[in-house]
């Protein structure tokens, strides 16, 4: 009885917390279904009297919403499934082939981690004009599957470390060659781990904003996070379709998270049994 009084505090405090941080999205979906005239006499916080919708319809004409969706889905897309297979060899290689100045590259990655992107624009921008990939979205794939790879590579490098020597050397016994040891035992036993990477990835990539400002300056090629800033920069929005537009932004994160949340928790929690 008394474990059971003590747990409480803390779901009281977890249901605060949640509330938190669900408000925000609350009052942003119901502002984005409100008319410019309703949110001028009632304020933020008001419900909306109808269902008003030209805010999205407007927002999504005016940056051809579908077209910067699709660009945002393929490229966190591309950046999740490569960053994560990039990852996963450099850390079969650090944690399990030992490879000499284990220590050393794994300084690297951790400096790779914590490097901001605003020391990157710059040889970024260089680079990618003089071998032509400027302003294509296969510049940003690129960029970001080696950022993201970064912090996979530290993350798996960690676990592959503690990987059981017993069942590498059984399947090697039974003729195994390093691909197959990787490919059949290695990646199947560390799939929760690359499941969560891949969330991660997609989700990262998907908000990033500064990069794809820099590489992307065509209308047909940028991102929704982009599309939503040069908009808002034009100051062409009034406060209905300014809501409208983080709610178009956001959404299809946050349906990506919830359907894949399953495979983030599970993954979690194998890692904190392990």
């Amino acid at each position: 009885m008394t474990t059971a009084l003590r747990r409480y505090p803390v779901l009281v405090a977890l249901c605060l917390a949640a509330l938190f941080m669900v408000l925000p999205f609350l009052i942003v979906a119901v502002n984005a279904f409100k008319s410019p005239a309703e949110y001028s006499q009632h304020g933020p916080l008001s419900l909306p009297g109808g269902f008003y919708v030209d805010g999205l319809k407007d927002f999504w004409q005016r940056v051809d919403y579908s077209q910067k969706l699709l660009n945002s889905v393929l490229i966190s897309g591309c950046v999740a499934v490569l960053a994560a297979v990039l990852s996963i060899l450099n850390a079969y290689a650090i944690g399990i082939g030992r490879i000499k100045g284990r220590t050393w590259v794994l300084a690297f990655f951790v400096l790779a981690n914590v490097l901001p992107q605003e020391a990157l624009v710059y040889p970024l921008y260089y680079l990618s004009k003089q071998v032509g990939l400027y302003d294509t979205r296969l510049s940003v794939i690129i960029v970001f599957t080696v950022i993201q790879s970064a912090f996979g590579t530290y993350l798996l490098s960690s676990v592959l470390g503690q990987f059981p020597r017993e069942i590498i050397e059984a399947a090697r016994i039974d003729g195994a060659n390093r691909w197959q040891v990787l490919w059949r035992i290695v990646v199947p036993v560390s799939r929760p781990t690359i499941g969560v990477l891949l969330v991660f990835f997609f989700i990262w990539t998907w908000n990033e904003f500064l990069l794809p400002l820099v590489m992307l300056i065509s209308n047909d090629n940028q991102t929704v996070s982009v599309a939503l800033g040069v908009l808002q920069g034009q100051r062409l929005m009034d406060a209905t379709m300014t809501n409208a537009a983080a709610l178009l932004g956001v959404l299809p994160a946050l349906v990506f998270f919830l359907v894949f949340q399953r495979t983030l928790t599970r993954g979690i929690a194998v890692g904190a049994v392990k």
